[in-house]
Parts: structure tokens; sequence; C-alpha cells
């Protein structure tokens, strides 16, 4: 559980003419699966890599995402070593667990604006929905709802870039979190994977959002699922930069131990 909201923090970037770097700082919070507060977090893209960096309290926790090679790396600044994950095998083996057929999704304007970081936002109202099997168990199907309202600058620094790699990473069938929370809540990370595609769709870089996941089920999963409860999660940007970036900021240090996951 406690991977969960974690992994939702570190990728709480949203979606950011040629080839621009981008590092966007935000604040993040969440609230759910026994986890509540805020931290601070950083996204950084170059071409067709992301680094997503989160810090809870002295540590920072640290999610690399190489599309290329089809790597996801997740360390955190305590100890040298990495978890590797394979993505193109990943991405497969958790197709098997979320009927792709039934998402519904939708990013509508809702005919506001506000001031965020010095940028006009215009406020969209987001939902997506999709059936999906807890932990994969076919017998154990639900409902996941991903909804709020997101607010987007269209036209911000590096937004080119920042959704050109979210639309490419979803189209390999990627998550934006922990694998091992993937698994265990597969439509919740399909669900914000969803999200990710339709802010890019909309194009610019979602300045702030407060999205809510709800779940729910008939039979003996409706009580399980209210005992789970609800999860929310919200991010506001302070800042967003075209800085060039270094290439060893996208891999784990060289004297870190990699330790293959499945």
């Amino acid at each position: 559980m406690k991977h969960t909201l974690v992994a939702i923090v570190l990728s709480l970037a949203w979606s950011v003419s040629a080839t621009a770097d981008v590092t966007v700082k935000q604040t993040t919070a969440g609230k759910g699966l026994g986890m509540s507060g805020s931290a601070p977090a950083t996204t950084y893209i170059k071409g067709d890599k992301m680094r997503s960096e989160v810090q809870l309290g002295d540590k920072t926790h640290v999610t690399i995402y190489d599309l290329d090679a089809q790597k996801m790396y997740i360390f955190d600044s305590k100890k040298k070593e990495a978890d590797v994950w394979d993505m193109a095998d990943f991405a497969q083996e958790l197709s098997k667990k979320v009927d792709v057929s039934s998402i519904k999704a939708s990013l509508k304007p809702n005919g506001q604006t506000k001031q965020i970081a010095g940028a006009t936002a215009t406020g969209f109202d987001l939902e997506v929905s999709m059936q999906s099997a807890m932990a994969g168990n076919q017998s154990m199907m639900m409902t996941v709802n991903l909804q709020g309202p997101v607010w987007i600058v269209k036209g911000a620094p590096g937004a080119a870039d920042y959704n050109r790699f979210y639309k490419a990473a979803v189209e390999k069938g990627w998550i934006f979190s922990d694998p091992r929370a993937a698994k265990g809540q597969p439509g919740q990370a399909k669900a914000v994977a969803e999200m990710y595609k339709q802010i890019s769709d909309i194009g610019g870089i979602a300045y702030e959002s407060d999205p809510q996941v709800k779940m729910s089920g008939e039979g003996p999963m409706a009580g399980l699922l209210a005992k789970i409860g609800n999860v929310s999660f919200s991010s506001t940007v302070t800042t967003v930069e075209t800085v060039p970036l270094a290439e060893e900021l996208f891999a784990p240090p060289a004297d870190y131990k990699l330790n293959p996951k499945k």
C-alpha cells in the first residue's frame, strides 16, 4: 500500500520546439492508503528519458524512465543500489489485468481560468474509468474511476517536449508509478497513464491538478473496496525551465548495484 501513494507522488509532474530539455518543480500532496502530507518534487525531461524526484523526509526517491532502453530504474538517496524493471515485459503482463477496451476518458474545458506561478491556466474537468482485476485476480473485478480538475497552461515553456515524452511512453504501454504498486492496483496505474495521455493530447503543462481515485465493485468486492478507501493526490507547479540537462542525470550512478526485478 505504501508503494502506491509514493509512486503516484513520484509521477506528479503532469503533462509538459524542437528539442528542449525541461525541468518542472512542483509541490505534491496525497491522502489515502495510510499516508498523507505534502512534498516537493522535480521532474526532468530530456528526449525519451525522464527523471522524477520527490523529497520525503530526509530521503529522496528517484525514478528514471528510459523509453529507448525500455528500462525503469527506482532508487533512493539512502542506498547505493537501484531496482531495474524491463518495461516491455511488464507492460505485456499488466495488459492482461486491465480491460483496455473498457477505458472511457474525457478532458473537457470548464470555462474557468486562474493565475498559477505567474501564468494563466485554463480549467478542465478530467474523467477516466476502466475495468480492472485487483492484484490481477480475474475473479475480483472492479471499476476504477479517476476524476478531478486540471489547470493547463498552453504554450508553457518545454510543453512540446514534455507532451511528446508522455505520448511515446503511453504508446509503449508504460505506467508512471512503481511497478510493485501497479501489480496490486493495475487499474489505478493504467488510469493515471490514461490521464497523462489526455493531458498531452490537449497540449501544454498542467500547472495544478487535484484528482481522486475511487474504486467500486459488486458483492464481496464492494465491502473490501470500501475498507481500502479512496485516494487523492494533487500537484501545483512552482517553476518550469528549459535549461540543458546532463545525460548522467538519466541513469543510476555508475557505482550503484543494479537489481533486476519482475
